[in-house]
């Protein structure tokens, strides 16, 4: 008998590679449609408020999260405690609900706090609609998103042998360089796909905004669909916009992932 190939996990993708240009065939060929082009045209619209969204609350949420990692991985008893209270209960807390209480509840509090402590210094007060609903969204997912990639930092983090960390010691590295240049270094490889899986999810939670008014993607397939009752063709479009961000990404961090398994053998 052949002897049976070993699956690495790090194949081609070929079901991803044909699902894409499907995608891509799909919207060369709406954009010649006369009833998807101009859906086409008013979906591309809210593209950028998407990825806009989308990579600034990533960012800050992965920030965010490491820090809140680094806590939790503390010698600190009362940073420990603190840093898991804020994960268990941010993660209990549909994404959704956190939108809304951001938007209407969390945000007029700030607002109102601000104007208590400035208002008295003879700063000009601020009103709740400069808070716009495009950033008490960005907060809200930041929020959300902050205690999942907590755990997978703080996971990537303890998967690093302490003899890593006690060998860079020995040669004299500080706290903050063996951090830097030994423990994160290693960990990196570590999460970086539950951190694309992550980001990945970002992308199609970013929809969430649409509840707020946000002229995303799938706020402005709303509207369109609304007014010519083509509830078909514009989530058509909508689906495969969204399907052609997240696969294509998936199929960059799969590249990567190759990549870095490579230079790790």
């Amino acid at each position: 008998m052949p002897p049976e190939r070993k699956n690495t996990g790090h194949e081609f993708p070929l079901w991803l590679a044909i699902s894409l240009a499907g995608l891509l065939g799909f919207f060369l060929y709406g954009l010649w449609n006369p009833v998807y082009a101009p859906i086409f045209t008013i979906v591309a619209r809210g593209l950028g408020t998407t990825i806009f969204v989308t990579i600034t609350a990533f960012a800050l949420a992965a920030s965010l999260g490491l820090i809140i990692a680094l806590g939790g991985t503390s010698r600190s008893y009362i940073l420990r405690q603190i840093t898991r209270t804020y994960v268990e209960v941010i993660r209990g807390i549909p994404v959704l609900v956190l939108l809304f209480y951001m938007a209407f509840v969390a945000a007029p509090a700030l607002v109102f706090a601000w104007n208590a402590i400035t208002t008295p210094l003879g700063l000009t007060a601020v009103e709740v609609r400069d808070f716009s609903l495009m950033w008490r969204a960005i907060a809200a997912l930041t929020i959300s998103y902050s205690a999942y990639l907590s755990e997978i930092f703080r996971a990537g983090i303890q998967s690093v042998d302490k003899g890593q960390a006690e060998a860079a010691r020995a040669l004299g590295l500080s706290r903050w360089q063996i951090f830097r240049h030994v423990i994160l270094y290693q960990a990196f490889r570590t999460v970086l796909p539950p951190l694309g899986n992550d980001f990945i999810s970002m992308i199609k939670d970013s929809a969430l905004v649409s509840a707020l008014g946000v002229a995303d993607i799938t706020q402005m397939g709303k509207i369109y669909s609304s007014g010519s009752f083509r509830f078909f063709e514009t989530y058509n479009a909508v689906a495969a916009a969204y399907l052609l961000m997240t696969l294509g990404l998936s199929l960059l961090l799969r590249a990567l992932e190759r990549r870095l398994w490579r230079s790790a053998r």
